[in-house]
């Protein structure tokens, strides 16, 4: 969008369209920040206090917070559910380069549901999607987990209608998901935002999740059916039918990186001219749920 981006980053990372500078884990991250930089954007939390100690800033807060810790000023939440559960209404919705996926082919047969997620993490709930698929009598392919897993404690998955491949990306996640009818998503804590949900929508699939977090802000009535009750996500699938090429817009036009990066310009024009995002610094508070 024409701006310089300096890159401060782990050693051996590249990249296409910025400068890069490689940062010394020996060093007080302060210290290493180039002094020609208009503003900087955190990702993770700083080694110091950058409402003190210097410069216009944006942090950006990408999970659930564990620690009852006061966050940055100009904090900035991945959905507004995540905003509010830490007492602000600061948020971008996160978007992803559409381009990079190539052209989506939404007429291709589609021949199971998916599971996208990290499959150990008990949260991500692989054992509901499971139970979902079975009662709406469908496969599931499962994206991001191993049939044989001894990670969160011994589980062998014997079900010849769950097919596991593995640690997923790159052509053979967009052929996966090409050929899915549905993404089921029935996690069991506050979702921040959702990266697996706006990649299936963008593949047609529509999604069947819990209303949990940042999913009502994702889902509409016409690109899925939330729930935390497993029954009624199963009778939906069974039941409802969605437009693949309604999906795809949805995620297309709401959540792709220009969007982002034009929301993120309009925060970071409000700090380098001197006023800040918030009065109060957002904290965890009590709702901030991240399990079941």
């Amino acid at each position: 969008m024409g701006h310089r981006v300096h890159l401060l980053a782990a050693e051996g990372t590249t990249c296409s369209f910025a400068e890069v500078s490689f940062i010394d884990p020996r060093r007080s991250l302060k210290l290493q920040i180039p002094k020609n930089i208009d503003l900087v954007h955190f990702h993770n939390r700083p080694d110091f206090d950058p409402d003190i100690d210097f410069l216009p800033y944006l942090y950006t807060q990408h999970g659930n917070e564990t620690a009852p810790r006061d966050m940055p000023i100009n904090s900035v939440f991945v959905s507004e559910n995540h905003a509010i559960r830490f007492g602000a209404n600061q948020f971008v919705h996160n978007g992803l380069d559409w381009s990079s996926y190539g052209p989506v082919e939404l007429a291709r047969p589609r021949k199971w549901l998916h599971f996208l997620g990290n499959a150990a993490w008990k949260v991500k709930n692989l054992r509901g999607a499971m139970e979902v698929a079975r009662d709406a009598d469908e496969i599931l392919a499962v994206l991001g987990g191993y049939r044989l897993n001894f990670k969160r404690g011994f589980r062998l998955t014997l079900s010849p209608r769950v097919k596991f491949f593995g640690m997923v990306g790159g052509q053979q996640k967009i052929d996966l998901l090409s050929v899915s009818r549905g993404l089921v998503f029935p996690v069991i804590w506050d979702e921040p935002f959702g990266l697996a949900v706006i990649e299936s929508l963008y593949f047609g699939c529509p999604v069947f999740a819990s209303s949990r977090g940042s999913l009502p802000e994702l889902v509409t009535g016409d690109t899925g059916f939330l729930s935390n009750d497993l029954a009624e996500l199963a009778s939906a699938i069974r039941e409802r039918r969605f437009d693949a090429a309604a999906c795809h817009e949805h995620a297309r036009s709401r959540f792709s990186a220009h969007r982002m990066a034009s929301d993120y310009l309009l925060k970071y024009q409000q700090v380098v001219s001197g006023t800040s995002l918030t009065h109060n610094r957002p904290r965890k508070s009590p709702i901030n749920s991240t399990s079941a």
